[in-house]
């Protein structure tokens, strides 16, 4: 099955246990529809670059999927649907990164790899 990593903003006046509840909620449409979560990631809140529908922040997470089609089809569907999601970006990728995101890595262990490069 094809590889595919979200990436989706929640408005910024839900809680942490909402927000964190949405990456469960769109995890299960994945699992309903035969794909499979490897990972899954709550960002936290996170100041954007420019006010999306008169909010300047808003609640990050990612998802890792093992996923056909018709599922994350599906998934982007119900997000663009539900009123507490503002953006979503999907990527068809060729692996999965291992490890944490690059949102998770602390602040030195980003430091060093732009030094080796």
């Amino acid at each position: 099955m094809p590889l595919y990593e979200h990436v989706f903003i929640s408005r910024q006046d839900l809680s942490n246990t909402q927000a964190e509840s949405l990456v469960e909620h769109f995890s299960a449409v994945i699992t309903d529809n035969d794909g499979k979560v490897v990972d899954s990631e709550y960002w936290g809140i996170k100041t954007m670059a420019y006010k999306i529908n008169k909010n300047r922040k808003g609640h990050y997470a990612f998802l890792r999927t093992d996923a056909p089609a018709a599922a994350v089809q599906e998934m982007e569907r119900l997000m663009r649907l539900h009123e507490d999601v503002m953006r979503v970006l999907t990527i068809k990728v060729d692996q999965h990164a291992e490890g944490l995101s690059v949102q998770m890595q602390k602040r030195e262990e980003r430091s060093e790899r732009r030094e080796r490069r």
